[in-house]
């Protein structure tokens, strides 16, 4: 993001924290949720229904911003837990270090259009879940998230496309045989 750093630093509650893979930074019941920067490495923001079955909402990798949007918004306990998917460096930070800056409408202007972007992706996420196969899914995974393939382990894949891994694993044997 543009200049966000920029912005954080103004904001005496933001803090850089450096944590370790595997480490839970966001609980789902955690009081005063925040967002999470990432400067290096990378996150994951899943649920666990009531049967413990995991339902990852999105991955995030550099640059990219995560946080339980309605949690955050609206003061409630958060829903989704936050963990490292890699040793990783965020910047953690409520929303109103963004909304009380005085900025230059055309920075303005280019905050609103990523953000727009993020809940487009969302959106065409969601939507896909609803009604598309999962070869579709798997192919908007790889256009939204290019570099994770190698990132992130396979059945964590699956899980966010909502798919079994073997289906996965299946899907990804027809494409790499459709592809030669």
């Amino acid at each position: 993001m543009i200049n966000l750093e920029q912005i954080l630093s103004l904001d005496p509650k933001a803090t850089y924290v450096q944590c370790k893979k595997g480490e839970i930074i966001q609980r789902a019941g955690d009081q005063n949720p925040c967002a999470f920067y990432v400067k290096k490495g990378l996150l994951r923001a899943y649920l666990l229904d009531s049967n413990g079955k995991e339902h990852i909402y999105m991955f995030a990798p550099e640059d990219w911003v995560v946080a339980d949007i309605e949690a955050v918004e609206f003061n409630e306990p958060a829903q989704l837990y936050v963990d490292c998917l890699e040793d990783t460096e965020v910047i953690k930070f409520d929303k109103d270090c963004v909304l009380k800056q005085s900025l230059p409408q055309e920075e303005i202007l280019n905050y609103c259009k990523l953000l727009f972007r993020r809940i487009a992706r969302l959106q065409r996420r969601v939507l896909m879940l609803m009604g598309s196969p999962a070869v579709d899914r798997y192919n908007y995974f790889l256009q939204t998230y290019p570099q994770l393939t190698h990132r992130v382990p396979q059945r964590m894949i699956a899980t966010y496309l909502g798919v079994a891994p073997q289906t996965l694993s299946t899907l990804r044997s027809k494409m790499a045989t459709f592809d030669k």
